[in-house]
């Protein structure tokens, strides 16, 4: 569930910062390498900043094994 909410809300910031930076400022566009930089650097690292306010706000965790 987490994998899918951190998916979407970097879609949806992608699509976001593109019609941003076609209808106000090619500026924008520095927020999408942003988001695909993140992406990248979270795939080698495993460490993603929306993954820990997610946790922060005790979102989508994962359920715990019952032992």
């Amino acid at each position: 569930m987490r994998e899918r909410i951190i998916r979407t809300v970097a879609g949806i910031f992608v699509i976001i910062s593109l019609a941003i930076a076609f209808f106000v400022s090619n500026y924008w566009l520095w927020f999408t390498a942003f988001v695909g930089v993140n992406l990248i650097q979270s795939s080698f690292t495993g460490f993603c900043p929306l993954e820990k306010i997610l946790d922060k706000l005790d979102i989508a965790k994962k359920p715990k094994l019952s032992q």
